[in-house]
């Protein structure tokens, strides 16, 4: 099958800031990243905070431009797109951020904020664009009198709903989830995990997931990529990693995870940052690839 989405050595890097008289080495938050995401594939993109996740689901959008490497979504080259070509292909590949409170416009109704995408793309007129905007706003569970309200009005998985039915609109193949049920409580989390998987069995989505809660990953993810300072460490199918993860970062990933049942625990694995190596990922298993010798 050919792949939706590919990603070859990804580079990005970060001006830093240097002394009086010397300018200090660029900090390469992501580090020969590649990966491939299938049609219709849940690929989950995990680790701790700046482990250069998020930056990588920006870069393959270029919502921030990549320093090097080669990104593709299906037949084109997204890196080589001009600024108008890249707003038209945008229409194919979206993204749900992760705080759903400052991800909308406080001072724009809903229905106007969903409906913004459309009317960017000249997408119908203002009956149909009307229209389009009521049938996503029940497709994420809401009535249609939710519209006329402002963000303010609504709760965080509210929100989200509604974040989320604005990366729909233009009815993309791609969603990049960015962290998207991180700020919600526990119990509005699932609800909204359940949209999402709902969304993807009806609309036939593609998902990138990033994420660090690892039991969600685990319940929702077809494939996980594990990433540790900018670089992959292991990529495998999900239930690869959770049942024989090979890299020492990974092992000590789900060693901290917390056990639902009292008096359940599991030792932790304790991982040497300083003894990190950089290698490159090798098949250690029928699509199971670890950076180990």
């Amino acid at each position: 099958m050919t792949p939706l989405v590919e990603v070859r050595n990804l580079v990005k890097e970060f001006p830093a800031r240097g002394g009086w008289f010397r300018r200090a080495a660029a900090h390469r938050a992501v580090d020969d990243v590649t990966f491939a995401i299938q049609p219709g594939e849940t690929f989950g993109l995990v680790g701790e905070s700046g482990s250069g996740k998020t930056t990588t689901g920006r870069c393959l959008l270029r919502l921030i431009e990549p320093t090097a490497g080669d990104i593709r979504f299906k037949d084109m080259d997204v890196r080589a797109l001009s600024a108008g070509d890249l707003r038209r292909a945008r229409r194919h590949f979206q993204i749900v951020f992760q705080d759903p409170y400052s991800s909308l416009n406080p001072r724009m109704r809903v229905g106007a904020a969903v409906e913004e995408p459309l009317v960017i793309h000249k997408i119908g007129s203002a009956a149909e664009r009307g229209a389009r905007v009521r049938q996503l706003f029940e497709l994420v569970g809401m009535g249609p009198d939710a519209m006329r309200k402002y963000p303010h009005e609504f709760s965080g998985g509210q929100r989200q709903r509604i974040g989320l039915a604005r990366a729909l609109a233009l009815e993309p193949s791609l969603v990049v989830c960015d962290e998207p049920v991180s700020a919600l409580d526990v119990s509005v989390q699932a609800q909204v995990v359940n949209l999402l998987l709902d969304l993807q069995t009806r609309l036939g989505l593609t998902y990138l997931f990033i994420a660090h809660d690892l039991r969600l990953v685990r319940q929702i993810c077809d494939r996980v990529a594990v990433m540790y300072r900018g670089r992959l460490v292991e990529v495998a199918p999900a239930e690869a990693i959770f049942e024989s993860a090979t890299h020492p970062y990974t092992q000590a990933l789900l060693s901290a995870i917390p056990q639902l049942k009292p008096g359940d625990r599991l030792e932790r694995i304790p991982f040497d940052h300083n003894g990190f190596r950089p290698l490159p990922l090798r098949e250690v298993s029928t699509g199971h690839f670890a950076a180990v010798d």
